[in-house]
C-alpha cells in the first residue's frame, strides 16, 4: 500500500508542476521592451519585423499579442497619446476606457469587432513600449483574466 501511495503521490507532483507551465519573458534587444505571458497560450510566434521594433505572438483561437518599442519623435505624453486616439476618426476602431498617468496610458475598445487592451510606458529614455493585446469578443472571459498580468509585466529592460 505504501508503494502505491508513493506512485500516486508523483503522479499528483507531475500533474501539477505541468498543469502550470512557466510563463515566457520577451526581450526586444533593440528598445529594451520586455514583456511576460503565458506561452502555451500565444504559441504561433510571427517573424520579427526588420526594424527590430518588437515581436507578435498569435493564439489558436484567434487572440494575438504585440510587445514592441518606438522613439518617442514627437515628445508625445501619455495625456497626449490618450487625447489623440480618443479623436480618432478610424473606421471600426472605440475606445470604452482609457486612462493616463505621469509616463503610463491605458486604452481598451474594440477594433474591427475584436477587443483591444494597450498599454503604453513612455520611458525618460526617449522610448516608448507598448504592449496590445486583441482578441475575439467569443473569448473574452479567458483573456479578461490574463490582460492585466501582461500589461503589468510591461518595462524597460
Amino acid at each position: 500500500m505504501q508503494r502505491r501511495s508513493s506512485f500516486l503521490a508523483v503522479v499528483a507532483i507531475i500533474a501539477a508542476t505541468t498543469a502550470v507551465a512557466a510563463p515566457f519573458t520577451y526581450v526586444n534587444e533593440r528598445f529594451g521592451t520586455v514583456c511576460t505571458f503565458p506561452d502555451e497560450v500565444f504559441t504561433d510566434r510571427q517573424p520579427e519585423p526588420d526594424n527590430g521594433d518588437g515581436q507578435e505572438w498569435l493564439s489558436a483561437d484567434g487572440a494575438s499579442l504585440i510587445c514592441s518599442g518606438i522613439l518617442n519623435i514627437d515628445d508625445d505624453t501619455p495625456k497626449g497619446f490618450v487625447a489623440a486616439e480618443k479623436a480618432s476618426k478610424e473606421p471600426g476602431y472605440e475606445i470604452t476606457y482609457s486612462k493616463a498617468g505621469k509616463d503610463w496610458a491605458v486604452l481598451s475598445g474594440l477594433k474591427d469587432g475584436k477587443i483591444f487592451y494597450e498599454r503604453r510606458l513612455f520611458g525618460r529614455d526617449g522610448v516608448i513600449r507598448t504592449v496590445w493585446l486583441e482578441y475575439p469578443p467569443a473569448v473574452k472571459s479567458k483573456y479578461d483574466r490574463l490582460v492585466a498580468a501582461i500589461a503589468g509585466s510591461l518595462k524597460a529592460h
